[in-house]
């Protein structure tokens, strides 16, 4: 039996973020949450139902389109909610490919006058878009098709938002809004161990009671640890990955530095690597 260390789940593995949004009897969680992030333009969702993914599409290559969550408001309004674990190639291409399934599933048969239902497309990340890197204070980004000139929203029925989980660094004294609290429990609940004060609402209280590990069934034990060991396996991969990627560069760095003349004390100095190590760079250079 895996030991936790922890007290709550990590709503980053695919368990902990279905268990915490993705079970009916929690479904007042997720609402809450769509509440916060979507209020200004979106009042109050007071009714959410699931729909199952393989609804969506109509071809064998449709229905392999995945998404963690799919769910739609009172109002027909669809959403798409998805947690994305580490760096993708043309993952910005994804989430605009997955939003054409809500799209498509509003087609109805005869006369239509192409009305649709608004969609939109959440990704909670955690990582942070290279293009992004030099805005270290912006982890909220909203998309909407919007004219170049005035800037002005084009078309509103269509949204895309991003929370790059990673730049979301408040403290609990920093906090000031009920989305800020969510933003904090969803990068902080595998590191508390107390409720604090700041969070003891109701809607809080129900969501660490979910994510107590202690409450869990041993079949439910069983499937957070498979889960977890993968999202683990991942981070070292992908921190292995970095690493090496670091170290190419330093290496990449001392070569050019061997093509321009420098010497050795310069390179030592400049890269950090050893006097082998550059002299070995000098012989296959």
């Amino acid at each position: 039996m895996y030991h936790f260390q922890e007290k709550y789940i990590n709503p980053f593995t695919d368990y902990g973020f279905k268990k915490l949004f993705g079970e009916e009897p929690n479904k007042d969680l997720l609402l809450d949450f769509l509440n916060e992030l979507l209020h200004k333009e979106q009042g109050q969702i007071t009714q959410l139902t699931y729909i199952k993914n393989e609804q969506i599409g109509t071809g064998e290559l449709d229905r392999k389109a995945i998404f963690d969550l799919y769910c739609e408001n009172e109002r027909g309004e669809k959403f798409i909610v998805e947690l994305q674990k580490s760096k993708q190639n043309f993952f910005k291409d994804r989430t605009v490919y997955y939003a054409t399934f809500p799209i498509r599933d509003q087609v109805q048969r005869g006369p239509w006058d192409y009305q649709l239902k608004a969609v939109y497309a959440i990704a909670i990340l955690d990582f942070i878009f290279d293009e992004d890197q030099q805005e270290p204070e912006k982890y909220r980004y909203d998309v909407k098709l919007t004219d170049i000139e005035t800037c002005k929203v084009f078309y509103d029925k269509l949204t895309f938002i991003y929370l790059e989980m990673p730049k979301f660094n408040k403290t609990l004294a920093q906090l000031e809004t009920r989305f800020d609290k969510w933003l904090y429990v969803l990068r902080n609940l595998p590191d508390i161990q107390e409720i604090p004060e700041i969070l003891q609402e109701e809607i809080f209280t129900k969501l660490f009671e979910v994510a107590e590990i202690a409450r869990f069934t041993p079949q439910q034990v069983k499937f957070y640890e498979d889960s977890l060991k993968y999202y683990r396996d991942l981070q070292n991969s992908l921190d292995t990955a970095r690493q090496e990627g670091i170290e190419e560069g330093i290496r990449r760095v001392a070569i050019q530095g061997i093509e321009q003349g420098l010497s050795d004390e310069m390179l030592v100095k400049l890269t950090g690597l050893n006097l082998a190590t550059i002299a070995e760079l000098r012989q296959n250079s």
